[in-house]
């Protein structure tokens, strides 16, 4: 195709399965590039700069404006006012750290943790109500039983007024920025797996789904409801692209055939919600992919995010090439930890050619770094150049 399209031109095109000028290069995250900015826009005008497809994601808080939930981006998570918290830390015999006790009373009953507080806890005398850190810290998660579902129901709080038109005067910004440069705009997060995980624990969740399987659905309705109610004011705003994260709904966590009754219900009605919005639904979900291929595909998601050609599988870039083309967009193809960051100059040349061999001819790719590039060292940030630049000559062949 001989006419140049703008980022946003090239990605929605990419996303559609349509005939497009080149293949998009958009990092799916770039943690390492934000530690150089002072906002998410400094961000994307950092990537143009480099000849990157970049896009915005909206909300744009970052990880430190966000305490009680760090690693789920998108609307704040607000702890109803009724809820009186209590948190202390003291020793505990047989302990080597410390360990946290935080409650959360509630009229339906107190949900409470215990987390070790490990010399690498990065939250200080301050305990999330949710993140990746308390999962393999936490003595007791939040959630052991039943018991516990009607007090999670009540913490569960719908955006509120305030906040929803707070976000809607932000997308207005965004929308204007994203305008002026020419990229896809993006929101999200919407959640399912991930926040069971951070709830109950990622090795109690899995003894859950076989012991206590009907306790599992009741927690993801309860989650489920929540997510949708957060997802429709995003998609109400007015975005390109909505995002599910699922990087604990993999096969390291879910059979097939427990994915297909616990997850994919929910995948398919966030799908069903975005395509009533217009919107297009992204999932992400990178180690552990290709065994949940069929359920992908039957889900509605418009592309899948994260497609690591170092997961588990023989080829699985061609696996999920031969799946995928023309129903689902595709995108990643180079691991970024490995490769990117650990690796050097011609491990990253062979793998982005390697990717772009594999998906020639295909519509529905967009090349980025799996699933993120977070190493500021000078090998990272050369690879990174070699990445682009390898990305750029590829193009003019």
């Amino acid at each position: 195709m001989s006419i140049h399209m703008t980022s946003r031109e090239r990605m929605l095109a990419a996303l559609d399965h349509k005939e497009h000028d080149h293949v998009p290069c958009a990092f799916m995250s770039f943690s390492a590039m934000r530690g150089r900015c002072q906002n998410p826009y400094e961000v994307c005008e950092r990537e143009l700069e480099m000849g990157l497809d970049s896009w915005l994601f909206t909300p744009a808080t970052w990880r430190n404006v966000r305490p009680n939930h760090p690693d789920l981006r998108g609307l704040p998570v607000r702890l109803p006012s009724f809820a009186k918290t209590d948190l202390w830390l003291e020793s505990l015999p047989g302990e080597e750290f410390p360990v946290f006790h935080k409650e959360y009373r509630t009229p339906a009953g107190t949900l409470a943790t215990l987390v070790r507080k490990t010399g690498d806890w990065p939250h200080g005398n301050f305990v999330p109500f949710m993140d990746d850190y308390q999962i393999p810290r936490a003595i007791k998660p939040l959630v052991t039983s039943r018991a516990d579902l009607e007090a999670l129901r009540l913490m569960l709080q719908v955006p509120g007024e305030e906040d929803i038109a707070s976000f809607r005067c932000e997308v207005e910004k965004a929308r204007a920025f994203c305008s002026r440069y020419g990229i896809v705009l993006a929101g999200g997060w919407s959640v399912g797996g991930d926040m069971a995980g951070w709830l109950c624990g990622l090795e109690s969740l899995v003894m859950m789904t076989a012991d206590q399987p009907d306790l599992v659905e009741a927690l993801l309705d309860i989650i489920g409801d929540w997510s949708l109610a957060r997802m429709r004011v995003v998609c109400e705003a007015g975005v390109d692209l909505y995002i599910r994260r699922g990087w604990y709904e993999t096969a390291d966590f879910w059979s097939p055939k427990s994915y297909r009754r616990f997850l994919l219900p929910w995948i398919k009605r966030e799908a069903a919600l975005a395509h009533e919005y217009g919107v297009r639904f992204g999932y992400n979900l990178t180690t552990g992919a290709v065994p949940m291929l069929e359920n992908i595909l039957e889900s509605g998601v418009d592309v899948l995010i994260g497609c690591d050609p170092l997961q588990p599988g023989s080829n699985p870039l061609e696996t999920i090439r031969d799946s995928l083309s023309g129903r689902v967009c595709m995108w990643g193809g180079v691991n970024g930890a490995i490769t990117v960051e650990e690796g050097n100059e011609e491990d990253v040349r062979r793998a982005v050619r390697e990717a772009l061999k594999i998906m020639r001819g295909v519509n529905g790719f967009i090349l980025s770094p799996v699933d993120n590039i977070t190493e500021i060292t000078p090998r990272a940030w050369h690879n990174v150049d070699v990445m682009v630049k390898t990305w750029q000559e590829f193009q003019e062949q």
